[in-house]
């Protein structure tokens, strides 16, 4: 299994496009994999056959685990020993792989028995070891602090992270178990009704799981500003008829949210990080991604890289190119892996303002509301006046573990700020 992104560990077999026996050229492609971020492919590495497929259709492989094992020709063996090398080392692994079995291969084990709460471990020790095997599944300490432990003075061994991370991780989301008192909380049963059963898609499930995790994880805050964009819009309407025949490009206002903030995290680099642990990775590099929505109505985030380094032209052209592909379904890997900060329109459908879930693991993400015209009281120098104006509110939530309210208020401040103060004479 390929690694496809910085922060992709595994991947799911979607289809094998090569069966078993057929033969193939170089960089045909074997097999579709599915990650967490978009649909991949993977070529074949020279001409042969394909002897086994070691997983299976819908089989999670984390990244480096024996996919297939391939026949390849023989003028490719001798111009090159690397395939010699990389067939040995394959073969050897699927020798071993009784001894080591994925944990995606047990198919045949029983599901993990719904638990609804658990206890916690207050005498928990994390080795190292338990912290990097932790660091590598995404398992928190508090969901640690859930699984009970063997060692001496229940302190956790691998063998348990093990056991727990094959048992479906069970306490991933589950509650404290409540302290016996004269009240007990109720075990209610809900009624969810009856209707048409719709089967959630993969990508959704993944939604699901990565909104979870965010929710759960870092302590949510949203500060809330307001905005007057009148000078931005009546610019770009000015303008975007003459940029579009420059350019070729379409004039939307998302690179020129982009721009704006791309300038405030200059000011502010605090907000463009993230957490890792007890340690906060400040990144030098100011790459924002774009909540997008797919025809199917799932959501998908692809990134603008080195915003802060593009003028406009190239936001644009940037911008225009990702939307198109997040529509037609033909985002790669690289589109949307290294987002450091992120931006959720969610004016586009008409909503006022919006309280987003943060894009793990950054610090914050922003949302911008849309653009409504209203009476607004202005004050000039010849006295207050009331004026229609262009007006948009922008809700920032940002991570308290790592963002205090002082930064988020003065970096949503600037946002705003760059906004309203634009250069209406700028040239295109």
């Amino acid at each position: 299994m390929p690694k496809m992104g910085e922060s992709i560990t595994e991947g799911t077999i979607i289809n094998w496009l090569v069966n078993e026996g057929d033969s193939f050229d170089e960089g045909d492609i074997l097999c579709e994999v599915a990650t967490d971020k978009v649909d991949n492919e993977v070529p074949a590495p020279a001409s042969g056959t394909m002897v086994e497929h070691v997983k299976g259709v819908q089989d999670v492989v984390p990244v480096g685990d024996v996919i297939a094992i391939l026949n390849i020709s023989e003028e490719k063996k001798t111009s090159s020993k690397k395939a010699k090398t990389s067939q040995k080392a394959t073969a050897s692994k699927k020798a071993n792989k009784k001894v080591q079995p994925s944990a995606s291969k047990n198919t045949n084990k029983k599901k993990p028995k719904q638990t609804s709460a658990f206890t916690v471990n207050e005498n928990i020790f994390i080795s190292p070891l338990v912290e990097s095997m932790a660091k590598v599944n995404h398992i928190s300490y508090e969901e640690l602090a859930r699984i009970p432990g063997t060692g001496k003075e229940g302190r956790l061994r691998k063998s348990d992270v093990v056991a727990y991370i094959e048992e479906g991780r069970p306490f991933k989301f589950a509650q404290p178990v409540p302290e016996v008192s004269g009240f007990q909380v109720p075990d209610l049963k809900f009624d969810k009704g009856t209707g048409k059963i719709v089967e959630m898609d993969r990508m959704r499930q993944m939604i699901s799981d990565h909104m979870v995790f965010s929710a759960t994880t870092a302590p949510h805050v949203t500060a809330y500003v307001e905005a007057d964009l009148t000078e931005m819009v009546q610019w770009r309407n000015a303008n975007k008829i003459a940029f579009k025949e420059e350019y070729n490009e379409k004039l939307t206002f998302t690179p020129l949210f982009i721009e704006a903030v791309a300038k405030a995290i200059q000011d502010f680099p605090m907000i463009n990080s993230s957490l890792d642990g007890k340690n906060i990775i400040v990144k030098e590099e100011i790459n924002i991604g774009m909540a997008t929505a797919l025809p199917s109505g799932n959501l998908i985030v692809p990134v603008v890289k080195e915003a802060d380094k593009k003028d406009l032209k190239a936001l644009a052209e940037n911008t225009n190119e990702l939307v198109g592909k997040a529509r037609d379904n033909k985002l790669k890997g690289d589109d949307t892996k290294g987002s450091t900060f992120t931006i959720s329109n969610v004016g586009t459908f008409g909503s006022l303002m919006g309280t987003p879930i943060i894009n793990q693991p950054e610090a914050a993400i922003l949302a911008t509301g849309i653009i409504k015209k209203r009476a607004e009281v202005m004050e000039r120098e010849d006295g207050d006046s009331i004026e229609v104006r262009h007006m948009m509110y922008l809700s920032l939530s940002f991570d308290h573990r790592i963002v205090d309210g002082y930064l988020a208020g003065y970096f949503l401040r600037r946002v705003a700020d760059n906004m309203e103060q634009f250069d209406t004479k700028r040239k295109i």
